[in-house]
């Protein structure tokens, strides 16, 4: 690997890996990098998912130094997702994707106006949860799939499906996500693993960048609160959207 393009990938993993821990879409800059650097579609696929499972872990161990973690829980909303993701993963080079970037641009601004809506008393959000509680479930395996196939985006669709079916704060809501792409990410690249689509200096690389801005980013998430995190989730997504439509 020539030294311009080792560069290239370092610096657009410390962007996704921030980008990706703090609200998502950050697979929309690396995965045009990896393929203008000469990597088909399959394997540019593959190798991100290396750097996306390091900058996950990356971003769990921040959230558990920083002592906000509850991740009995998360694992139950990661659960429902393993399944989905290996589908999704054995149907990522069979599929055509133009459908689903249009679909992902639309939900990403729907998700864009309801984060602007109030956000309901903390009484009326418990028990808009427990009436609604046993759809995150279904919700995580479909997103499951879409993360295993496309991936790109999938942490909008998280943080959408958790911050209105169970009404926790958006930080909670962050730490959740990260973990749950954690987890999804395992059988996912092992899919690609195993179909050699996977181009490995590349994604040491990208991987090094990434661990430390998923670190740096679940480091801010904490210390910024659902402020800082609700104007980075609203700009990332605007960003992707206009992407997605014009792409």
């Amino acid at each position: 690997m020539e030294l311009i393009s080792a560069l290239l990938l370092f610096i657009a993993g410390l962007a996704v890996g921030f980008i990706n821990v703090m609200a998502g879409g950050g697979s929309a800059l690396s995965l045009p990098l990896l393929i203008f650097l000469g990597f088909d579609a399959a394997v540019a696929n593959g190798t991100n998912r290396v750097a996306i499972l390091m900058e996950a872990a990356a971003g769990v161990a921040s959230f558990k130094k920083n002592n906000h973690a509850h991740f009995s829980q998360s694992f139950k909303f990661a659960l429902p997702t393993i399944p989905g993701a290996i589908l999704g993963a054995i149907y990522a080079t069979r599929i055509d994707d133009e459908l689903f970037k249009t679909i992902l641009a639309i939900v990403m601004i729907l998700i864009v106006i309801s984060l602007m809506l109030p956000k309901p008393h903390e009484a009326a959000a418990e028990k808009f949860s427990q009436g609604r509680k046993a759809l995150v479930y279904p919700a995580m395996f479909m997103i499951g799939f879409y993360g295993g196939f496309v991936q790109a985006g999938v942490g909008f669709l998280l943080m959408a499906a958790l911050l209105h079916l169970f009404g926790e704060t958006l930080v909670r809501v962050n730490m959740h996500k990260v973990f749950i792409v954690m987890i999804f990410t395992i059988p996912a690249l092992a899919v690609f693993i195993l179909t050699d689509n996977v181009n490995w200096p590349a994604a040491i690389v990208l991987s090094a960048g990434a661990i430390l801005g998923g670190w740096w980013a679940a480091h801010m998430s904490v210390h910024k609160g659902d402020h800082f995190i609700r104007a980075m989730l609203g700009v990332a997504m605007v960003l992707m959207a206009i992407k997605l439509f014009f792409d």
